[in-house]
């Protein structure tokens, strides 16, 4: 797989404010992307989740060698995403 489009799963029925607070980010996944328009998602993560819920986090590595989640959701970085990503040839 060469491209992967990072997701966020979000607590349910959060939206963003009228303050502008960020809704709770739950988990961070990896989809692969869709070969027509590469910036959007395939159906499903590769742990085997719809997208469509999903927000896309627009993040990117910027070097080699890091993560392919945001490094401050370290913690929250889906573990069957990740596993799969390392089994990808």
């Amino acid at each position: 797989m060469t491209a992967i489009v990072v997701l966020f799963e979000l607590e349910q029925d959060e939206a963003l404010g009228p303050d502008g607070v960020e809704p709770v980010v739950c988990a961070v996944h990896a989809a692969g992307g869709d070969p027509d328009v590469p910036e959007d998602p395939l159906p499903r993560t590769l742990c085997g989740l719809d997208t469509d819920p999903m927000e896309h986090s627009h993040y990117r590595p910027t070097r080699p060698g890091e993560p392919w989640y945001p490094p401050a959701l370290a913690d929250r970085r889906c573990l069957a995403c990740e596993a799969a990503l390392r089994a990808a040839p």
